[in-house]
């Protein structure tokens, strides 16, 4: 495996199976939407109610989901493995017309985009199932 550099790492209890190097959520359990915030990366597979090592900052090894390539920008698949942003991050400027006037002022609110990105790829996949050092973000 690559090597990582832990900055961070929490010890949590399982609330169900979580496999290595897959995404974790604050609950406990493996992610298992597309899209979703975990909490970081889990460093060894655990059971429910045992203790598991998650890394939530610095640099983790994690599953892919997806060819990936070098600097990625990385979500979490339905199997808490992690693949490119599918893009629907953005909007480009002007691209959409403010016309309520319900939107004067504050127009973005505080909250998570529907893609949280969880890394950055610090070395490429050529599909799933390969392990990959990432760069998490906060």
């Amino acid at each position: 495996m690559p090597p990582s550099i832990h900055v961070l790492t929490l010890t949590i209890m399982a609330a169900a199976t979580i496999l290595p190097a897959r995404a974790v959520g604050f609950d406990g359990v493996q992610i298992a939407a597309q899209g979703g915030k975990p909490m970081g990366i889990a460093m060894a597979s655990a059971k429910a109610g045992e203790a598991l090592a998650v890394v939530t900052h610095g640099t983790a090894v994690a599953e892919s989901g997806a060819a990936i390539t070098l600097g990625a920008a990385l979500i979490v698949d339905s199997q808490g493995r992690l693949i490119p942003t599918t893009g629907g991050l953005h909007v480009a400027s002007g691209a959409t017309a403010v016309t309520s006037s319900a939107a004067n002022g504050a127009i973005l609110a505080g909250g998570d985009a529907p893609e949280f990105v969880v890394a950055d790829a610090l070395q490429a996949a050529s599909g799933a199932g390969e392990f990959i050092e990432v760069l998490l973000r906060r």
